[in-house]
């Protein structure tokens, strides 16, 4: 990663940067929900701000990162979910797609979780090769689980153990 990018937790103020991130990633290739709307929002209840990490170079985000619980259940408290990742064109092939994968799964451990997992697009291979470097295997696939542009597209999931350690209150 270069040496002129930082990540941190994402702050209230920094919605409109990331809206506008957002917009500029979003792909076919990679989301299976539409574009959100210039004037929409990025953090809700289920993303609040703080479930964000973003990486700056400069003052300007280029890339960010959510993740939280995969349900409201106690009885999965101790999974945590990627939920999105967008690096801008300009600072893909920099390593900071595979830092802020490192930073979540270090928050999620921190966090008390043993596992965290995603969902990715069959047809998104360079997202599925940078989770494969970060740990993670593919523990299932959804075979056409999506109809995107005309094709129906396999849902494939993925997962990571963050800890060896057995949990009996999780």
């Amino acid at each position: 990663m270069p040496l002129d990018v930082s990540i941190r937790p994402a702050r209230a103020g920094d919605e409109h940067e990331l809206l506008a991130l957002h917009r500029a990633v979003w792909s076919p290739v990679s989301e299976a929900a539409p574009i959100r709307p210039p004037d929409g929002t990025v953090f809700d209840e289920r993303h609040p701000a703080e479930s964000f990490l973003i990486a700056e170079q400069g003052p300007k985000i280029v890339a960010y990162i959510t993740q939280g619980p995969p349900t409201p259940l106690a009885s999965n408290r101790h999974v945590r979910q990627i939920q999105g990742l967008g690096v801008h064109a300009s600072a893909r092939g920099q390593g900071i797609g595979q830092a802020l994968v490192e930073a979540a799964c270090a928050a999620a451990q921190a966090q008390g979780a043993r596992r965290i997992t995603l969902r990715v697009l069959g047809r998104n291979l360079p997202a599925q090769q940078l989770y494969l470097r970060c740990g993670f295997t593919v523990v299932g696939i959804l075979p056409e689980e999506f109809f995107l542009d005309g094709a129906y597209v396999d849902d494939i999931w993925m997962s990571r153990r963050l800890s060896a350690h057995e949990h009996a209150d999780q």
